[in-house]
């Protein structure tokens, strides 16, 4: 036996579930890997949270980050055991009906659950996490690099003087359309990392993964990444139904948020676009590609805004739309 399952042995033993069936979880785009275990005589269950940290994994964040959220109120999953220094968690299940697949069989929950998944935003607004990073505008225009190096260099001749054209005019769009207050930004706030829990009440109906990442940011940025999910397509009337719920909920300035709300929407995207290119391209992992038309829809989409004028003439020259011939050449990059 390798040290490591040594180890992941010794938890699962020591938290009482020594007994348990163990079967692997789908992860996702991180080395993290995940098993559910199952309690033969009770049925009981709980998931394995396998992080090392040699390869850049934290648990400890995941550990402070879920204790802020059930302080108010939100459905993170409890800590059964802990080994933060090697990296492994024994965590709560909080069952399969994750957004995307609960919606695929019943698409009639769609308002109800993202009207929930909304509101667990506006209660992210009294989380205080003050130790967190910022992710500002300066860190956000040097995000969107990725879509450069990792995307567009791979298709054609680099041109740094683009690139580093885009960054500037950027980052003074960001400076100018998301200042303001931060707030706790979970960062991959999407339906495939969200669990709808109905025999709960108010926001804890909303089931919390994946948020290790938690950063300080603009408040409109994980309404993005709820709403421009390139996973699934959300309706442009769930969209605009659900910026008017924030807006009112928050007493947000109207116009200053659907600013800010369409640039993160690009700056988001834009990372997501070099993120997944790389991941096909560099790491193997074609399903990633599949998803980039959605993404440089969304980018394209977004330049429509007025605030973006500055940047939108070079990303649209920059960015190749992403065709079969395209996808194919992301992949044969290796």
């Amino acid at each position: 036996m390798t040290n490591r399952k040594v180890l992941c042995e010794a938890i699962i033993s020591q938290a009482g579930w020594d007994k348990a069936e163990r079967e692997p979880l789908a992860g996702d785009a991180s080395r993290r890997r995940y098993e559910r275990l199952t309690d033969p005589q009770s049925g009981k269950t709980a998931v394995l949270m396998d992080a090392a940290p040699e390869v850049g994994e934290n648990v400890e964040r995941f550990v402070d980050i879920a204790e802020i959220l059930q302080g108010i109120g939100l459905s993170a999953p409890e800590i059964f055991a802990q080994d933060t220094q090697h990296g492994f968690l024994l965590l709560e299940d909080l069952g399969d009906d994750l957004f995307a697949r609960l919606l695929e069989r019943q698409p009639e929950l769609e308002r109800e659950l993202y009207s929930a998944a909304t509101d667990v935003l506006v209660a992210l607004r009294e989380a205080e996490a003050p130790w967190l990073d910022s992710f500002g505008p300066t860190r956000m225009a040097e995000a969107c690099g990725l879509a450069f190096t990792a995307y567009t260099d791979v298709l054609r001749d680099p041109d740094p003087d683009m690139a580093e054209r885009f960054e500037a005019r950027f980052e003074d769009i960001l400076h100018r359309t998301t200042q303001g207050p931060r707030v706790l930004m979970l960062r991959d706030y999407h339906a495939e990392n969200l669990v709808w829990l109905p025999e709960r009440e108010g926001n804890a109906r909303v089931g919390l993964l994946d948020f290790q990442d938690a950063m300080l940011a603009h408040p409109a940025y994980d309404l993005v990444s709820l709403l421009q999910d390139i996973r699934r397509k959300v309706p442009a009337g769930i969209e605009m139904r659900m910026i008017d719920r924030y807006i009112r909920a928050t007493s947000s300035d109207d116009h200053a948020f659907r600013t800010a709300y369409a640039v993160l929407g690009v700056q988001r995207n834009l990372r997501i676009l070099g993120v997944f290119s790389r991941l096909g391209s560099e790491y193997g992992k074609p399903r990633y590609l599949s998803m980039l038309p959605a993404v440089w829809d969304h980018v394209m989409r977004g330049l429509d805004h007025p605030a973006l004028v500055p940047v939108a003439d070079i990303l649209r020259e920059a960015l190749p739309k992403p065709t079969p011939e395209v996808l194919d050449q992301l992949r044969d990059a290796r």
